[in-house]
């Protein structure tokens, strides 16, 4: 990733690189950790002290986790984001319709967070969670965003992050991205047809506000056995367009 702070302080940057590879490793000891950033010793062990200090990470028995004490943080920065308090009742009962997964994504720093997830009675079990972030490009949800942006806007999200992704439908180049986020402004939805994750497909809606402006997008996802056909084209779009006018009915009047 492209560095953007115009006096980085390196401390901090090395602090987040020792919490990344903690989450990335799902925990480590100190000569893991140190081998993993290509480090010193002794400077893992001092980031992590610091870190266990201030309760930030744990230490079980040698092995150093994510603490906690991020949940805190993480469910503070969610309530502070108008849509999730407006739209999650809905999501809820869009995942209670459609007995899928129902999700909500905000765009931060040029990628996908989920904000929120709602599972119906058939839905199925994927590799996210709330506050996993994304490439926008690969789902549908970021499709929907990445349409309503400026031009200008979506070019320095690519040129950052870049296109492609880990499955072999993923967007790969800015003239089938420039032609898809054509198609999601023409139909009002978007379509993600095995693109981050094979095997499942998704229906996603923007959500705008009272000035056209984007603010997030919901959606509906499931297996490509139950989204297909009219249902995956046709019944599901339309349930979703429903749901997201609701949502920006209510962040306009609330």
């Amino acid at each position: 990733m492209a560095k953007t702070a115009q006096n980085p302080v390196k401390s901090a940057e090395t602090t987040f690189e020792v919490l990344d590879a903690l989450k990335d490793l799902d925990g480590a000891g100190v000569t893991e950790l140190a081998q993993h950033l290509d480090i010193p010793k002794s400077t893992v062990h001092n980031y992590l002290s610091t870190l266990e200090q201030e309760e930030y990470v744990v230490n079980r028995d040698g092995v150093y986790e994510v603490g906690l004490r991020f949940l805190e943080l993480g469910a503070y920065a969610r309530h502070r984001e108008k849509l999730f308090e407006i739209a999650k009742p809905e999501v809820d009962r869009l995942a209670e319709e459609t007995g899928e997964l129902a999700n909500i994504l905000v765009e931060e720093h040029g990628r996908g967070s989920y904000l929120y997830r709602a599972r119906g009675d058939k839905a199925v079990q994927v590799k996210a969670h709330v506050g996993t972030r994304v490439p926008l490009h690969t789902t549908a949800l970021g499709k929907a965003i990445l349409a309503h942006m400026s031009t200008e806007r979506v070019d320095a999200i690519v040129d950052r992050h870049g296109l492609g992704g880990e499955a072999s439908n993923s967007i790969s180049n800015r003239a089938e991205l420039e032609q898809a986020l054509a198609d999601v402004r023409e139909r009002g939805v978007a379509f993600d047809d095995e693109e981050r994750l094979e095997g499942l497909r998704c229906v996603a809606a923007p959500v705008l506000n009272h000035d056209d402006e984007i603010i997030g997008a919901i959606s509906v996802s499931g297996p490509t056995n139950r989204f297909r056909g009219d249902r995956f084209r046709e019944e599901l779009p339309q349930k979703v367009l429903e749901v997201a006018n609701v949502i920006e009915l209510n962040v306009t009047y609330s």
